[in-house]
């Protein structure tokens, strides 16, 4: 273990991400000269300081913020008395289903 090695914790801070987003990279091979080193409390990953030179975070997957399909529109439209959008987008399936 060099000084220059970080821990898990220490690399998620640096790169302002969660432990577990660390420790995925690992396992993806995403930080390959990671190690694992077995202290009194457990098993501890260490990542050489190096692995971070030029280290991007890979981009996020899933769904693009803001981008709602309309039947969950319907499905969280606010409970205001009126079941039209609930209508409307009962509707539509129906309409797709024949």
């Amino acid at each position: 273990m060099s000084k220059s090695d970080l821990t898990t914790s220490q690399v998620a801070e640096r790169m302002s991400v969660t432990v577990h987003a660390v420790r995925f990279w690992i396992k993806r091979g995403l930080l390959p000269n990671a190690y694992e080193v077995e202290e009194s409390r457990g098993s501890v990953w260490m990542i050489p300081e190096g692995d971070l030179k030029g280290f991007a975070p890979p981009k996020k997957t899933g769904r693009p913020p803001g981008k709602v399909s309309a039947a969950n529109k319907a499905a969280t439209a606010p409970a205001n008395g009126s079941n039209a959008a609930l209508t409307a987008a009962a509707k539509a399936k129906k309409k797709g289903k024949k």
